[in-house]
């Protein structure tokens, strides 16, 4: 668990660590998932990783990740050499498996014949130690082009397909394995255990990564940082804020000061329920800032998306600065900041898609030494971790909500009108889901309001209003995402309810685009 600071520094617990090697996969992350569902600490790193840089991590294993190029090609990515010579155990998956193939003298071929989804596999070798106790027939997940038509010196080959001939490859002794197929999707029978055979008998990695063994090293992380130190945490009330405002707690108790900024920007009823439940519940050291009219005097006549994220970060870290100042020895800010949050604000082979207000939109002159327990995790890890602190189920369970809130679910100029619309309208779509019994089936929802209006009529007179356009997606993660198939009288009562008790609005529609391409939020 990583406690990183402003500087860029982080204190890492004493997991066993295996390092997955982007080469640019859409399934990079889930690779990370796959090994951690092993209870087994995995970190993503970049594709020109270096071996000093790999032999300074100490990992246990090393997973070649797939990619979208062909080994031949004149920009094609790779490994460097000396990696494959520090005595570590190599998984090599799609790409990976194509290029472990290539670095170490087999043969990689453009055979004209490509594999693309379920694919049946050949085990030739059930006493393979990927394979072992295996069916000698499985149905595996395929996505390649080229192939590797002959294994290196050394290798045995374990597996085929019809188009594949080294669907599998290993060099036990050396300690190199390659799978042509994805074992980290579901549509691979028997993708978890392949992966569990590598990690848990090839690397002998503990499975130690577990949801007591997170908090108690990121416990002693923080402690280890904060010292006497004081904290201040920047609480929204959210899944992510809260879990990391109760691992802090747990650490260094009343040395923190959660700080709970009102920025008008909230949804209904939010401000009161944060303050109930941290101040009079958990008995943390809570300080209540209202500062609405600061941040729609700073958002007014912004309507640029990014520009929006950028001012909130900014006025909120100003605001923190301004409440440290009477708090003695307040020199960390907490935050709730997530792995896919750090993917999406852009990493070498991600795009930067939005800057996260906890990455990419912090001023370069921030005072503070960041403190982000979570870092490292995905959401339903943080729900889990919540869970094991005790936090309620309505914290747990609340669906994510943005650091800049309703800003980025208005397109276009903010005001206080359209927020207090967005409010009323966004409370009735959540209230319907809660009837429905759909809330924890689905990942996200809420309104969207664009800053437009269209004719209508209601009664016997003519309305120019904004439209909501209803916005709810199913996910596990949030790095992809699909649109909730809501039955059609729920979403006809929402309709019926926004239309009829929020004045304002005369039209609903509704959202069905996944991600990707689209994004969960609409800025």
């Amino acid at each position: 668990m990583a406690v990183t600071t402003a500087s860029g520094h982080a204190s890492e617990g004493d997991f066993d660590r295996v390092l997955v090697v982007d080469f640019g996969a859409q399934y990079a992350q889930l690779i990370a998932r796959r090994v951690r569902e092993a209870r087994v600490f995995s970190e993503i790193v970049p594709r020109d990783i270096t071996a000093a840089e790999v032999a300074a991590k100490h990992p246990v294993g090393i997973i070649l990740s797939g990619g979208p190029a062909s080994v031949y090609a004149d920009d094609a990515y790779d490994l460097d050499p000396e990696i494959l010579s520090l005595g570590v155990p190599i998984l090599g998956i799609c790409y990976g498996h194509q290029i472990l193939a290539k670095t170490l003298g087999g043969t990689v071929s453009n055979t004209g014949k490509s594999e693309f989804g379920g694919t049946e596999l050949t085990v030739l070798d059930d006493g393979s130690a990927l394979f072992v106790g295996q069916p000698s027939e499985q149905q595996v997940w395929m996505s390649h082009n080229d192939a590797v038509s002959e294994a290196p010196q050394g290798f045995t080959v374990t597996a085929s397909t019809p188009d594949a001939p080294v669907a599998a490859m290993e060099n036990v002794d050396a300690g190199f394995f390659g799978v042509q197929f994805h074992p980290e999707v579901a549509h691979t029978d028997h993708g978890q255990r392949i992966l569990e055979e590598f990690l848990w008998h090839v690397c002998h990695a503990r499975p130690t990564w577990t949801h007591v063994g997170i908090i108690e090293q990121s416990v002693e992380a923080i402690q280890d940082a904060v010292g006497d130190g004081t904290a201040i945490c920047g609480l929204s009330g959210g899944v992510d804020s809260s879990v990391a405002a109760a691992i802090v707690h747990k650490a260094i108790g009343d040395q923190l000061t959660c700080v709970f900024v009102d920025h008008g920007l909230m949804r209904k009823g939010e401000g009161e329920q944060v303050e109930d439940t941290f101040r009079n519940h958990f008995h943390m050291n809570l300080i209540h800032v209202k500062a609405e009219d600061r941040f729609l005097d700073a958002l007014a006549g912004v309507t640029d998306p990014e520009e929006k994220r950028k001012i909130i970060g900014e006025t909120f870290i100003r605001v923190f600065e301004e409440v440290a100042e009477g708090i003695e020895g307040a020199r960390f800010l907490v935050q709730g900041t997530l792995y896919p949050d750090v993917i999406e604000s852009g990493t070498k082979d991600a795009a930067k898609i939005k800057s996260h207000h906890n990455v990419g939109g912090l001023p370069d002159d921030i005072q503070f030494e960041l403190i982000e327990p979570l870092r490292d995790l995905f959401k339903d890890e943080v729900r889990a971790v919540g869970e094991e602190l005790g936090l309620p189920d309505e914290i747990v369970w609340r669906q994510p909500f943005p650091g800049p809130g309703l800003a980025v679910r208005i397109i276009g100029d903010i005001t206080r009108e359209r927020l207090d619309i967005l409010r009323d309208a966004d409370a009735i779509v959540l209230d319907e889901l809660r009837k429905a019994g759909l809330e924890r089936e689905i990942w996200q929802s809420f309104g969207v309001l664009p800053a437009i209006r269209s004719v209508g009529v209601q009664g016997d007179g003519r309305t120019y209003a904004y439209p909501l356009i209803i916005r709810a997606v199913t996910s596990d993660d949030a790095m992809t995402a699909d649109w909730a198939r809501i039955p059609y009288d729920v979403l006809a009562k929402i309709s019926s309810r926004v239309i009829n008790e929020v004045p304002g609005i005369n039209r609903v529609a509704y959202d069905v685009s996944s991600k990707p391409p689209a994004t969960i939020e609409w800025e």
